[in-house]
């Protein structure tokens, strides 16, 4: 099957990379500014080096880590009812390049889409995203955007006019951004869809605690290995002597604020050299990597109001576990 394409358009257009050029991390900067805090933040960004996305995939098939399976298959169920929300000629938007079952869910299920533009901070990434799709759709215009995905940016224009932009922003990535940055970025996307548009946005649902700090706390130690890789890729690029197994991982759920905070927990007393800094942790003291905000169905929408959006409509799973929002203008 493939995306229901106009018959007219099926000349392949070239991929044609947009490059905004954007700021390069300063991992040496964050990791000395956050150790400078009180309390102690790494940001979650470096986790993704090459063996940080491996131990990444490797989570999302572990029998407890719910979210990716339940997803799919919303998209899977409900992918035809989304398309047909969305209408015909659409130009989809991706934050972060999407080579994954989930886009070519979209990109199948959509009416004659236009264009697809992946906004992606990395360009190999981005490019050998779109290479993968522009083969396997070659009626669809490929606009590849190397640019900060949090960062508000313009969009380039397509060959065909499209009847409304849709911005895809799957797998619960909002829930890693706190609520003042949450709002933010919500409201870049309406700025960003246009009038017309829409966003489909990922959202992981509140749920019974046991099982929301099992899926951060996985019984093989896989998501402890990936938090901890964290200081085996700073000993790596900045020279620091973190002893791994001085430390250990930690994910709870707070109630109060509604999502998972995982902590990197150092195991005693001890100092730390990190280039030039030398950086003291009492045994106990936690240093925090990363959030990941759950939400019920209107406390996501009251986040939505503020940035000027309605939901419109939300899919989920039939236990409610998980949800797929579409979001339109309010």
């Amino acid at each position: 099957m493939n995306a229901q394409l106009d018959p007219n358009s099926l000349t392949a257009p070239a991929v044609a990379l947009h490059d905004l050029h954007p700021a390069t991390d300063d991992i040496a900067a964050d990791v000395r500014s956050g150790l400078s805090r009180r309390p102690k933040h790494l940001p979650s960004k470096y986790f993704y080096d090459a063996r940080g996305s491996e131990l990444f995939e490797s989570i999302c098939v572990q029998p407890e880590y719910y979210l990716t399976r339940t997803e799919l298959r919303i998209l899977r169920d409900r992918a035809g009812e989304i398309a047909q929300a969305l209408g015909p000629r659409v130009r989809l938007v991706e934050y972060g390049s999407g080579a994954g079952i989930k886009t070519r869910l979209m990109l199948e299920a959509l009416e004659d889409p236009v264009a697809y533009l992946p906004v992606e901070i990395s360009r190999s990434a981005l490019l050998e995203s779109v290479a993968e799709l522009a083969e396997r759709y070659p009626g669809v215009e490929m606009l590849p955007v190397c640019a900060d995905f949090t960062r508000p940016l313009t969009l380039p224009r397509v060959r065909r006019e499209p009847a409304r932009t849709a911005i895809f922003f799957p797998g619960s990535t909002l829930g890693n951004f706190d609520h003042r940055d949450a709002c933010r970025l919500l409201a870049q996307m309406r700025a960003e869809m246009g009038r017309d548009g829409a966003a489909i946005v990922g959202i992981d649902l509140v749920k019974d605690r046991a099982e929301l700090e099992a899926a951060y706390n996985d019984a093989a130690g896989v998501t402890a290995e990936f938090t901890l890789n964290l200081l085996a890729r700073i000993n790596r690029e900045l020279g620091a002597d973190f002893d791994l197994s001085k430390f250990r991982h930690r994910a709870l759920y707070n109630p109060m604020a509604m999502r998972i905070e995982t902590h990197i927990v150092s195991l005693q007393d001890q100092t730390v050299t990190v280039g030039d800094q030398r950086v003291h942790f009492a045994i106990g003291e936690p240093m925090l990597v990363e959030y990941s905000c759950k939400y019920t169905p209107d406390r996501f929408a009251a986040l939505a109001r503020r940035a000027g959006l309605a939901v419109s409509r939300l899919w989920t799973d039939a236990d409610a576990r998980f949800g797929i929002a579409l979001l339109e203008r309010a």
